[in-house]
């Protein structure tokens, strides 16, 4: 029997999910029909005579099939649905199957005449509830309310509404960029667009879900175990974007729709439009179906950050005024301690502009075939200009010095201090293709097959793009003054005060053009590419409860990563040193007045904390800046006053960005898997009972190559005999091979307790592959060494994946329509976490002449070493207040490890479980007769980022990031004026949340964003 629970009202097949453990999972598939033909002779009832939990008042009627056989083309069919959930009935919404995935497979709809299709958000509700419900794992979904109207904006901000799914924003924009499943983000997850993974240029393997329009998106599945026959490689969950097809609906269809968006702060307009048409033709055996989406934001975000605080030792003496050369011996420094590298303020003007566009078409030749060629592209450019101001600071530097009880200075003076105007224009374009062919094919009626290929790339700034052009100029030497900076509170509340800022302290000429000078002119630019094809074909055999499925997918995945930059070769000083104000050699001052943008007002900039900034900054046009600087000539060709000769004596006039030969990698994974599972259902005492098994194996060979320079000889030292010189060949391409192969098994039980109550137990083991920049295979050696003591530091192409043993125990309650109640607890052992260690290696074969064996270097690098813990319970509740349209949604999840960061051991610098955060949410709704109401809240609490800030030269090691907690409140409405014409309205960030992060300790503000609220207004059309 098929049920509607699909996106858009889309029929699905009764769902089954696999997820897996050990050695029990093999034994099962083996036994699986012996012991499904037992368990049905005991049976009073058969299963298949069950009938699974229907969608929202949805009768199906279609092709009779055997007991228990579902075709995998299904048939057409007829199917009425009641309008039980006060919602509206729209004959033009579309269901949107996911191509080739085991949640949802799709059958083509009735005739429009025969169809009616319960809509609207308590509709949608609806769908995921059975959804969950009927999946043989832990699955949660979101599903389109209707055509073209997906519940929220963004894809990663509809996801922080499931449970134990939290966001990760990008400062400047406020957009959700990526995803945290229970503690874990970034690559731990992994997103599929139909079924197939995703080529993205991001220098990881996560994707930018902030690049992926929701306006035309059927459904969003998060799989927190994991299907075999989709994907075992995320440890935190797999994401499924399913897209629209011709055939889920026969005939004409049209929607569209068109909004405009203004930020508080920005005051600008700006449009999103989009449309989609479908249509079937040739008795329905051929479709077509496009849609193009355009999205315009623009954001202006106030940012205050200190750039990192390094640890390191204070002398006695810095509590004081001043300190003797003796008295700053680094003997004399015993006072652990933090300082604040560099303290500023800046706007940042974002505009981000994504257009995409999808095109499918189906061929439907007969009830048995079904072929599907599909197209996605997408590209995403986000212009930022930057305006700002920054001081930094030495900590031998400071004085007057006073500290916490944790050793954090609370405030300080220093002699000397530079000030910095910095101005930038940033450019980032991501684009992606992604080609697909899906055929299925029922063999018989018990026996079908999927054969799925496809080819992506992704390209980050291609062509001759240049991602960041920025310049920076100020007051120094002679200008410098005695700056004072006092921290004025947690990171949550407060940002530093400077004092006596200003040239020589005159606070007044802070931004006085003839005092200020050009310092450096940078340019940096970053090129990924990332190349995918992949291949899946399996085969299904259904026999009244039992479904076994087996297969085989293949992945060939080659990144591509370099960076360029004026910092490769220096450029970026060429005219550094503020000028002859400042007492210069370097540098060029005044600066012409045409390059001066006027001035930026700090005037109330971050609203809620406490603290004070300059009253102001200047804005330079950095474009102009460096065609001034570079339109005075070539300096090796005439003398020209200010130019840096001593630091720079390659510059011939034009900041021309040099390759890093350290950032060049390349990465080709080839992965071959095999998987098998099989599901069956029996009763026990009565009880229906479904049981999944499956077992995937992967195997993955890899190959890095780098670029550097490899050691050749070793020579000893007459005068030094404790000495060992090394030379270098020339810089060349590292290549180096490695590979590893996986059995990981899966089992999932499902027990319907009561006709409202049921259990699940999962169990599982998965695998996250290691971060891309890891994997270099290039290793440096320094020229001078010491015998028995050479040491170089490299990357490991060697790393092996982390690996999760995973087990879910949860309890649900469907105690009405609409309504439940779920409990899940969770637990993940997780090995082979990536750390900093040496190992002993050989590099180039090279003899070490003291042994005249191959030398053994300690060589510094990431390598696979300890495993933690995470813990976990989810809680979910969804209730729907009768007939009266009433509603909400809440859930929370509390989680916890067994390796958490101890901020006071400054020795705990390299590993600790990250993104742990206690989270909820609500939703709060009215949804009758057109018009709908929805309020919805998020709380994170803090949590741990990562190691590592944005200058991080610190004596302790690699401080750690931490993000403070957050709480933001989403309001949104719509009207349906028709049937087929409706309006509405957004307010994001209604609150004005705003981000902060901090470092050891909660007063070590690192960023405060400030990104505002967003305003929507907009209208859908429907055909």
């Amino acid at each position: 029997m098929k049920i509607i629970i699909g996106q858009y009202g889309s029929r699905l097949n009764k769902v089954r999910r696999s997820p897996l453990i050990g050695a029990s999972s093999l034994l099962a598939i083996a036994l699986a029909t012996p012991a499904y033909a037992q368990a049905q002779a005991q049976a009073q009832t058969p299963v298949a005579a069950q009938p699974a939990a229907p969608a929202a008042g949805t009768i199906t009627t279609g092709t009779a099939q055997p007991a228990g056989v579902q075709p995998a083309v299904p048939s057409p069919g007829t199917q009425v649905t009641a309008e039980q959930a006060g919602q509206p009935q729209d004959p033009a919404a579309a269901p949107v199957p996911a191509n080739g995935q085991s949640i949802a497979t799709l059958a083509p709809a009735a005739d429009e005449g025969q169809e009616i299709v319960v809509t609207g958000l308590r509709g949608s509700l609806q769908r995921n509830l059975d959804i969950k419900r009927t999946s043989q794992g832990v699955v949660d979904v979101i599903s389109a309310e209707d055509i073209g109207k997906f519940p929220d904006s963004n894809v990663a901000a509809s996801l922080q509404r499931l449970p134990g799914v939290s966001i990760q924003r990008d400062g400047a924009r406020g957009d959700a960029t990526g995803i945290t499943v229970r503690g874990f983000g970034g690559d731990f997850n992994t997103t599929l667009f139909d079924g197939r993974r995703v080529a993205t240029a991001t220098g990881g393997r996560q994707i930018d879900f902030s690049a992926l329009s929701a306006d035309f998106i059927g459904q969003l599945s998060v799989l927190k175990t994991p299907d075999v026959s989709l994907a075992s490689s995320s440890i935190g969950a797999t994401v499924d974007v399913a897209f629209p097809k011709p055939f889920d609906h026969s005939g004409l269809r049209l929607a569209t729709t068109v909004s405009g968006s203004l930020q508080d702060r920005a005051g600008r307009v700006v449009p999103t439009a989009g449309l989609l048409i479908s249509n079937t033709f040739a008795d329905d055996t051929l479709g077509i179906l496009a849609d193009v989406v355009y999205t315009r934001r623009d954001t202006d975000t106030n940012r205050v950050f200190v750039s990192g605080w390094p640890g390191g030792n204070y002398a006695p003496c810095q509590l004081t005024a001043a300190c003797t050369p003796d008295q700053l011996s680094t003997a004399n420094k015993t006072i652990p301690g933090w300082f604040p590298q560099q303290y500023g303020a800046e706007q940042q003007q974002v505009k981000d502009e994504r257009i995409d566009g999808r095109i499918a078409l189906q061929w439907h030749p007969s009830e048995n075939v079904m072929v599907t060629l599909d197209d996605n592209y997408s590209r995403q450019k986000i212009t930022t200009d930057l305006y700002g101001f920054g001081v930094w600071f030495n900590q031998s530097d400071l004085r007057n010095l006073t500290l916490d009880g944790n050793s954090t200075p609370t405030s300080f003076t220093q002699v000397g201090t530079p000030t910095d105007f910095q101005s930038s224009l940033n450019k980032r374009i991501l684009e992606t293709n992604q080609t697909g062919l899906n055929v299925k094919f029922d063999a018989t009626d018990n026996l079908s097959f999927d054969v799925d290929g496809s080819y992506a790339k992704s390209w980050l700034n291609p062509g001759n793009v240049v991602g960041a052009l920025s310049s920076d100029v100020g007051y120094s030497g002679l200008l410098s003054n005695t700056t004072g900076l006092s921290i004025n509170g947690n990171s949550d509340k407060a940002f530093p005060v400077l004092t006596n800022f200003g040239p020589a302290g005159d606070e007044a000429g802070f931004t006085d053009p003839t005092k200020i000078g050009s310092h450096v002119a940078v340019r940096q630019t970053q090129n990924n590419t990332d190349e995918l094809k992949q291949f899946r074909a399996s085969g299904t055999w259904k026999q009244d409860g039992l479904t076994l499925k087996f297969g085989g997918q293949y992945y060939d995945d080659t990144f591509k990563l370099s960076n360029k930059s004026t910092f490769t070769n220096n450029f970026w000083q060429a005219y550094a040193g503020y000028g002859g104000p400042s007492g210069g050699t370097t540098g060029i001052s005044p600066l012409p007045a045409n390059l001066l943008q006027g001035r930026l007002s700090l005037n109330n900039f971050i609203p809620g904390f406490n603290g004070t900034l300059p009253p102001q900054v200047l804005k330079v046009d950095p474009v102009a800046y460096q065609a001034f600087l570079s339109g005075l000539g070539n300096p090796q060709a005439t003398n020209i006053p200010g130019f840096n000769y001593a630091a720079v004596p390659g510059f011939t006039g034009s900041f021309d960005e040099a390759v890093d030969p350290g950032s060049v990698l390349r990465v080709n994974e080839k992965t071959w898997s095999l998987f098998m599972r099989a599901n069956f259902d029996v009763d026990l005492a009565g009880m229906p009972f479904h049981f999944n098994a499956g077992i995937r194996n992967e195997t993955t060979n890899l190959v890095a190559t780098g670029q550097g320079r490899v050691p050749i000889s070793i020579v000893t030292s007459a005068a030094d005999p404790t000495l060992l010189t090394l030379s270098f060949g020339d810089t060349q391409a590292v290549t180096q091979k490695s590979n590893y192969s996986y059995l990981l098994p899966t089992v999932d039980m499902r027990l319907e307790v009561t006709d409202k109550l049921q259990a699940r137990f999962s169990a599982s083991r998965t695998l996250t592959r290691p971060n891309l920049g890891l994997l270099n295979p290039v290793t440096s050696a320094g020229v001078g060494q010491r015998v028995n003591a050479l040491s170089a530091t490299g990357g490991n192409p060697n790393l092996q994946p982390y690996l999760a043993d995973n087990f879910d125990l949860a309890g649900e309650w469907y105690y009405k329509r609409n309504s439940y109640l779920s409990v899940d607890f969770f637990l993940k052992n997780v090995s082979n976490f990536i750390v900093g260690g040496v190992t002993r290696q050989t590099i180039n074969g090279v003899i070490d002449p003291t042994t005249g064996q191959p030398a053994q270097f300690a060589v510094s690098q990431q390598i696979n070493g300890p495993a933690a813990t995470v813990r976990g319970v989810e809680v979910a509740l969804q209730h729907v207040f009768g007939d009266t349209g009433f509603g909400f949604q809440a859930n929370a999840t509390l989680v916890d490890t067994n390796k958490p960061y101890d901020s006071s051991n400054i020795a705990q610098t390299g590993f600790a479980v990250t993104g742990l955060a206690n989270s909820a949410n609500f939703v709060g709704f009215y949804d009758k007769k057109g018009f709908q109401f929805r309020t919805a809240l998020n709380w994170r609490d803090e949590y741990l980022a990562g190691f590592g800030q944005n200058q991080n030269t610190g004596s302790f090691g690699s401080e750690p990031t931490f993000v403070n907690s957050s709480f933001q409140v989403d309001l949104s409405s719509s009207w349906d004026v028709t049937s087929k014409f409706s309006v509405f309205g957004e307010i994001l960030n209604i609150n004005n949340n705003q981000q902060s992060t901090h470092g050891r300790f909660k007063n070590q503000l690192l960023d405060v964003f400030d990104y505002g609220r967003r305003f929507t207004l907009g209208a859908r059309f429907r055909y």
